[in-house]
């Protein structure tokens, strides 16, 4: 049972993350879930083993007693004797999401955790649905935070938001190329932005590589973001600068990760498919595929130079902010 259960669970997955969830809950509601399914597969039949036992020699009438050798079953590795076959199973967590965030949360299992490092070093994008309510201000860009300031936003349209969201996408963009350290006017470079394969070689700020508003009708909007190397604070103080840019405030109210690399809300397991069955059929239908994109993904590019410098500052070169704004633009 040992090899033959493991073996199958050896990838990665994702899993859809409620609200209100610790990732480190879920990261241990999920290993709990593994053992449990693992450990209620029926023991397999206990090996023989041949022992010599007392009894009345076979044939004698008299009750004379000799050895008889006799196969018989060895207990001493059922679970009932030694506990359970399974006590811990190397669980990991991809980029991660705060407690209040929710969305597709990538993990991985057993050799699967050396995949997440590749994920990570792949530098692939993220989608999100953020949401903001105009009108307010707060401590820590959420909506149920201390509350420092109330504003109207009346004058707010939606061209007008529109024309701010394209100046974050080119400022941003801009900045991709640079932390990519490519020269766009080789034909290595063009192939590379064709294929959508532009990005940064390092750690960078976050990088925003299409932004666009889904839903407006004031005081609420939705914006779909794709970016890397992304904290959801950073995604929330993103809604709260673009208030200020309107003249207004406004503060998140949602923040839901929709894709991270390849995996997507379609492929992210519900609570309720937490066991081990919709687990390694997770892992299965999606092995093809991660071995595909991360090859595509961690194939050698182009030559790269040197990376900026940790002291680097955007303020000369690119985005001085979450934005890449100067106060007042796009008004």
């Amino acid at each position: 049972m040992g090899s033959a259960g493991l073996s199958r669970l050896h990838g990665l997955f994702a899993v859809y993350k409620p609200p209100g969830l610790k990732w480190k809950h879920l990261r241990d509601t999920v290993e709990l879930q593994l053992l449990k399914g693992l450990n209620a597969r029926k023991p397999p039949a206990p090996k023989q083993r041949v022992r010599f036992l007392l009894g009345p020699m076979e044939g004698s009438e008299e009750k004379e007693l000799t050895l008889t050798a006799t196969s018989v079953p060895s207990f001493i590795n059922h679970p009932l004797v030694c506990g359970p076959a399974f006590a811990h199973l190397k669980v990991g967590v991809g980029h991660r999401l705060d407690a209040q965030a929710s969305g597709v949360l990538v993990l991985g299992v057993g050799h699967g955790c050396r995949l997440l490092t590749d994920m990570y070093n792949a530098h692939l994008t993220k989608d999100y649905t953020v949401r903001g309510l105009l009108g307010k201000a707060t401590d820590d860009f959420r909506e149920d935070g201390r509350l420092v300031e109330k504003t109207t936003y009346d004058h707010v349209t939606r061209e007008k938001l529109d024309r701010i969201l394209a100046v974050i996408q080119g400022s941003h963009q801009k900045a991709l190329v640079m932390y990519s350290n490519l020269d766009l006017k080789t034909q290595e470079a063009y192939e590379m932005a064709v294929r959508g394969l532009i990005r940064p070689m390092n750690k960078s700020p976050m990088l925003i590589t299409g932004i666009r508003c889904l839903y407006f009708a004031p005081p609420e909007f939705l914006l779909e973001v794709q970016c890397m190397h992304e904290t959801q604070k950073e995604l929330r103080k993103l809604v709260h600068e673009i208030g200020l840019e309107l003249k207004t405030t406004a503060v998140c109210t949602q923040v839901r990760r929709t894709r991270d690399g390849f995996f997507t809300l379609d492929s992210a397991l519900l609570r309720t498919q937490w066991d081990l069955t919709n687990i390694q059929d997770a892992i299965r239908a999606a092995t093809p595929q991660v071995a595909a994109e991360l090859e595509k993904s961690l194939s050698p590019g182009l030559d790269t130079k040197q990376l900026p410098s940790p002291g680097w500052s955007w303020d000369s070169q690119g985005p001085s902010s979450t934005l890449g704004l100067e106060r007042g633009a796009g008004q």
